[in-house]
Parts: C-alpha cells; sequence; structure tokens
C-alpha cells in the first residue's frame, strides 16, 4: 500500500508543478473567506488522486479537502489534501505538498507528504518507522524550549477563529530560539519528524492537514496531542513536538478554550 501511495503522490506533484508553472489568475477562486483559496489545480490533483485510489480500492471511503467525504463498503478511508499551502503554491513560493493518508477505523496505518518542488517525500508506515526520501528520520533532541526552533500557521486567523494564535504568540515567541511560518501544516509536522523543527502547533486545522504528517511524526518518535495535552486534535489544536518538549510547550496553549 505504501509504495502505490507514494507513487500516486509522485504522479500528483507532477500535476501540481506543471499546472503551478501556467497558472493563471482566472484559475484562482475564494472559498469561505476571501483569504481561503482553491485553483484549478488543486481540483485537478484530488480528481487525480480519488479516481487512482478508486480503481485499486474501490470499497474503500474517502476524504478529500476539494470533493469532501464518500463513504466506502469497508473499514478504511482515504484522507487527502491535493494541495496543503495553496497561498504558497499561488505565489510560487515552493514549500506546499500533496498529503495521502490511508486509514482503518479512524486510524492512520500509511501516509506520504510529497513537496515536488522541493523534491521530499516523506513516509510512514505504521509501526516500521518514518523515512525522507528513503532515508530513516528521526526527532531531533532539544530539551529546552530556549533552544527551540518551532513552527506555527494561522488557519485560525483565516478562519476569522478568535481567540486566534495571534494571541498566543508573544510569550510563546519569547520563550524560544525562534519561529518559521512557512504555510503547509502536512510538511511542518514532518519537518519535527526530521529534526529541523523542535515543535510545531497550529488551531483551526482539518483532518486533511495533518493527518499523514501526524503519523510521519510518531513514526520518527514525535508526539503530537491537542492543546491540553489529549487526542482531540486537530479540532481542539494540534501541537507537536520531538516528545521532550511537549509538556513544556502545552502550557503556553492552555489559554486556548
Amino acid at each position: 500500500m505504501l509504495a502505490f501511495i507514494e507513487e500516486i503522490a509522485r504522479e500528483a506533484g507532477r500535476i501540481a508543478v506543471e499546472g503551478g508553472s501556467h497558472l493563471t489568475s482566472g484559475q484562482i477562486h475564494a472559498k469561505a473567506t476571501p483569504t481561503d483559496m482553491v485553483t484549478e489545480i488543486d481540483r485537478r490533483v484530488e480528481e487525480f488522486l480519488v479516481d487512482a485510489i478508486r480503481r485499486r480500492y474501490p470499497e474503500h471511503g474517502i476524504f478529500g479537502e476539494e470533493t469532501g467525504r464518500s463513504a466506502g463498503s469497508s473499514a478504511w478511508c482515504w484522507v487527502i489534501d491535493p494541495i496543503d499551502g495553496t497561498t504558497s503554491f499561488i505565489h510560487g513560493f515552493p514549500y506546499y505538498s500533496i498529503s495521502i493518508a490511508c486509514r482503518k477505523e479512524g486510524r492512520t496505518e500509511a501516509g506520504v507528504v510529497y513537496a515536488p518542488r522541493l523534491g521530499e517525500l516523506f513516509r510512514a508506515e505504521r509501526g516500521r518507522g518514518a523515512q525522507l526520501n528513503g532515508d530513516t528520520i528521526h526527532v531531533s533532541d532539544c530539551a529546552e524550549l530556549k533552544s527551540a526552533l518551532m513552527a506555527t500557521g494561522f488557519a485560525c486567523v483565516r478562519a476569522g477563529i478568535r481567540p486566534d494564535n495571534l494571541d498566543l504568540m508573544p510569550e510563546l515567541v519569547r520563550s524560544i530560539q525562534g519561529v518559521r511560518r512557512c504555510g503547509s501544516a502536512a510538511l511542518d509536522l514532518c519537518n519535527v519528524a526530521a529534526g529541523r523543527f523542535d515543535g510545531y502547533w497550529e488551531w483551526g486545522l482539518q483532518l486533511y492537514d495533518i493527518a499523514a504528517g501526524a503519523l510521519i511524526l510518531e513514526e520518527a518518535g514525535g508526539r503530537i496531542t491537542d492543546y491540553s495535552g489529549g487526542a482531540a486534535y486537530p479540532e481542539k489544536g494540534v501541537a507537536a513536538t520531538n516528545g521532550l518538549l511537549q509538556e513544556k510547550l502545552l502550557p503556553f496553549l492552555a489559554r486556548k478554550p
């Protein structure tokens, strides 16, 4: 199954790169809010992925960002974000990804996050570790917030949720070494898995944003919870670290209801 996911992720990446090189303003549309965008390439990529999965696994359900949910006759469900980081994609910034997860009875069993413009493919299968371009990856050993490089995002701001991430930023940013914001939750989780970031937090995400990345992080030795340390993510926030920093990050997020 993992080989199949990798195969379709690479083809989806090719479609995205090719479409992005010829993207026009007429192919860009607003969704729920003027800052929440979708392109015809997002839809083209998702259509390809859905068709490929249905041909191989016709009994499986599918949950895609653009096409929504379709029930299957089995316990398996695929969770797809065709282009995670659409704003980056629109602006030609290479930090976007294709995220594909396969879940059984609500638990992700295999996942791939592919950044075609960066040439990086992250993958994991439950119980078998995580890899980047075929090489095993592991989270960092950073144990102090003051030495930590973390990532975040502003899905909550785009959605108009208050209080939002900006309210949490001042105290937290003053307590860590640095913060990065690149626009793809899936890749942010993978970069924690690869030890590039020591942690990541964000509010206002959906399952398709994090399903594959969360498994990759866990298989690389990391930990992901909601803002209170429970398992209700992403609905109640995403707090992801190398594990050593989890209990040190959570108090900063506790103010979010």
